[in-house]
């Protein structure tokens, strides 16, 4: 019943926001294009229950940045993300698109962060608690426990921690404190 609840609501929450915020989605893809012409989004391979989705999100960084280079490894990585870039990472804003993944099913609203395809010793240890054996999320209990600042093993045992307390309430739980994080910048 859990897993029929919790789809039935990602639908209805991520339509809505998507039709709630469809204003703002027009105005992000416009500066987006006005600042460094090219695509509006970006899209990558992640890895979660399904291996190897196409994850959507606003581009952040000038057309000119190398490919498939993750942020950490390129030299002065702040010189390539444009201002309207960087203000969508600060906000969160550049996730916005990964409605239409939550809505097309291959995310859910709640549940372990989708890993990039090269973070092979996360991925590991998320095949070790199950964590991949559910929909990757929007937000998830390592995020509003100190998203990227947590070492691997940490976030890989908040992954499986959520595993074991799944429910709607748990999710209500990270959903609260996720907006309580994004409005206070925290992490």
């Amino acid at each position: 019943m859990y897993g029929f609840l919790k789809r039935f609501f990602d639908i209805v929450l991520s339509l809505v926001a998507i039709i709630v915020f469809s204003w703002l989605l027009i105005i992000i893809a416009v500066a987006i294009v006005v600042e460094d012409k090219g695509n509006i989004l970006f899209k990558q391979k992640r890895i979660g229950k399904i291996k190897g989705i196409l994850y959507y999100k606003f581009r952040t960084m000038k057309v000119s940045t190398p490919k498939d280079v993750p942020t950490h490894l390129l030299d002065n990585p702040e010189s390539y993300i444009t201002k309207i870039g960087g203000f969508l990472r600060k906000t969160s804003l550049d996730e916005l698109p990964q409605l239409f993944n939550i809505l097309k099913g291959d995310m859910s609203i709640v549940g372990p962060r989708p890993a990039l395809w090269n973070q092979f010793d996360l991925i590991a240890l998320r095949d070790e608690n199950g964590s991949n054996s559910v929909r990757p999320g929007l937000t998830g209990w390592a995020q509003v426990n100190g998203r990227d600042e947590l070492p691997i093993d940490v976030k890989a045992g908040f992954d499986g921690e959520y595993i074991k307390k799944m429910s709607i309430i748990f999710d209500i739980k990270i959903i609260l404190m996720t907006v309580v994080s994004v409005f206070t910048s925290k992490g």
